[in-house]
């Protein structure tokens, strides 16, 4: 099946809602997300609108790209938030060098192993590659060291440990967060 890969609109929080509930649904989400289906089912729709609204289409501070099949149906959906020294930081450290940051991955099972997350992420690449201003030096990422099915497929995609960790919030096993990035390429020519 043909999916096409484009920017979230903000008229679309109801389907973005819907794609963030199955992700939270999903068996991995407990080592997927930072987030529980119960949290976010009780959020009132304002919550969905503005969400929608900073990550649509047009934003130069964070995009949401989804992967819609032919039947307007979404299989998939990644974030990217902008992040700059000397501006907010999301998760991990400050950013020494201008840098987007990945979340919200989640492809549907029944879309897994194909194009759609591959698409998803060289959407998110090369839309982080133009950004107007200070150039993108960094494409970062967060990864729970026991979801391997996920680790594979960032490696896949080019990313590469950093060496940078964090502990899973509010979980007292131990467990990190390992960060993965992608170095911009060089211009060449």
């Amino acid at each position: 099946m043909e999916y096409l890969i484009r920017p979230v609109r903000a008229d679309e929080w109801r389907k973005a809602r819907e794609i963030r509930l199955a992700a939270l649904r999903d068996p991995a989400a407990p080592v997927a997300f930072l987030d529980t289906y119960e949290a976010a089912v009780a959020r009132p729709d304002a919550h969905w609108r503005e969400r929608a609204a900073v990550v649509a289409e047009g934003s130069d501070r964070a995009q949401q790209f989804v992967a819609e099949a032919p039947d307007g149906s979404w299989a998939g959906t990644v974030t990217v938030l902008v992040e700059r020294p000397g501006g907010e930081t999301r998760f991990g450290e400050a950013p020494k060098v201008d840098q987007t940051h990945v979340v919200g991955v989640y492809v549907r099972p029944e879309a897994r192993g194909g194009a759609v997350a591959e698409g998803l992420f060289r959407a998110a690449l090369e839309w982080s590659w133009s950004l107007v201003g200070a150039p993108i030096q960094r494409v970062r990422l967060y990864v729970h060291e026991r979801n391997g099915r996920a680790e594979a497929f960032y490696r896949k995609a080019g990313f590469v440990p950093s060496g940078a960790s964090l502990p899973v919030e509010g979980d007292g096993s131990g467990a990190l967060e390992l960060e993965y990035e992608v170095r911009r390429p060089p211009v060449t020519g």
